[in-house]
Parts: C-alpha cells; structure tokens; sequence
C-alpha cells in the first residue's frame, strides 16, 4: 500500500515527507478494526490507497483553497475521510472530526494516537446540534465532508460552521448537476456562495470526483441548521 501511495502522491505533486508510510499505517489499522465494526466497504488494501487516501489527498490541489495553517472540521467523518489523510499530509491543519457514533469517535481518537496526531479533537456529536453552540458556529475557516447526505441536506449541516471568508468542501460524484442544481436557493439562504466545482482525477485509479465548493460570505441567519428530521423532511 505505502508504494502505490506514495506514487499517487508523486503524480498529484504532494510532498509530504513521511506521508506515504503514516497513510500505509491509517490504512493497516482501519482495516484491522474493519474486521470487528463497520468503518469501510472497501477493503483491498490498493483500493483503500486509491479510493480513500489519494481521494483526500488531491483536494490539496483544490484551486483557490489553502490548507496551511487552516482550522478545519470535518463533519460525518466516519473513519477520518477526508479530514485525517489531510492533516496528516498538512500537518499545520488544525482538525476536528466530528461524528455522531460514539464507537468511530473512540477508535478515532486511537487512531490519532497512534499516527502521532494527537492534537487532532474527534468529536461524538450531531452536526446540526454541534453548529448551534459558540466556538463552533461561524468559526472555522474549513468545512468538509464526504459521502454524507445530499447536497442541500449537506449545506444546512455544514455551512453554520465556516467563518465567513471560509469554504465548505463537498466531496461528490462527477455526476451530481442535479443536485448542485438543486441546492442553489439553499446555499443563498445560509450565507454562502457556489464556486465553479473542481473535477479531478484519482491517480492509477481511472475514477474521477467533483469537488463542490461553496465560500460563506455572511453569517449563517439563526435558526439553521435545523433539526434533521425536519431538514430531511424539508430541504431548503
């Protein structure tokens, strides 16, 4: 895995020594837990290199987005994607994970531990509660997620994290114009604002994603997010 890695990275242009081997490791122990609780069902270690850690990797090349230096959370982390592999390439990023099952939380936090980042907060919370609370709302300069909801649904969940001048990142399909579509009047309501979305190729895998990327330009209005029952009920 730690070969094929670090080629994804030479040809994605990322140098970031160490890397590879700390990728190669996450990727030892998530398959290991793998095992006993449901982290990932992509389990061929190849797979895990492509389809999990150079995914991640390449929004370091994500046009107009900084990562140095940047608070980001990462919100429906599940096993640590996209936030962990990030910081661990960009050890300056300042990361929460933020999830709603305890279990990944605690096998996160071990995870950190072991891959020498223990200053990375893993949270047990419920994004559109965690949002409400000072420190969190309208704070970070980053938001992310992957494979989590709709992007409508996703929005309301994320946007009332990002600082305004901040980014929320959406990791979704090439095949997701409906939903960006969609999500426009929601996107205006929040206080943000639709970037050109980001198409990208994973390294030796021939699978393209699109990075959907949204700039929060004024404060999320009060009364977002709302509870998810009600957003899924209602999407904006």
């Amino acid at each position: 895995m730690k070969e094929r890695i670090e080629r994804g990275l030479t040809a994605l242009g990322i140098d970031a020594p160490g890397g590879a081997a700390a990728l190669a490791e996450y990727g030892r122990l998530l398959l290991e837990q793998n095992q006993v609780m449901n982290l990932t069902a992509i389990t061929a270690p190849d797979q895990v290199a492509d389809l999990h850690f150079l995914d991640c990797a390449a929004l370091l090349n994500a046009p107009g987005i900084s990562f140095a230096g940047k608070s980001l959370i990462d919100v429906g982390t599940g096993a640590g994607f996209p936030g962990l592999p990030l910081r661990i390439l960009e050890p300056t990023i300042r990361l929460t994970l933020l999830d709603s099952l305890g279990k990944r939380v605690s096998w996160l936090e071990q995870a950190c531990t072991a891959l020498g980042a223990q200053d990375v907060k893993c949270l047990h919370a419920r994004a559109e509660e965690q949002a409400l609370l000072p420190g969190f709302r309208d704070c970070f300069d980053l938001a992310a997620a992957r494979a989590v909801a709709p992007l409508a649904l996703l929005c309301e969940l994320c946007l009332p994290f990002v600082a305004v001048g901040g980014f929320f990142l959406a990791m979704k399909s090439v095949d997701c114009g409906a939903e960006l579509e969609q999500a426009g009047r929601c996107v205006s309501r929040l206080g943000g604002r639709l970037h050109k979305s980001w198409d990208y190729e994973i390294p030796g895998a021939g699978v393209a994603h699109r990075l959907v990327i949204v700039e929060k330009i004024s404060s999320t209005p009060k009364g977002y997010p709302r509870r998810w029952a009600k957003i899924q009920k209602a999407p904006l």
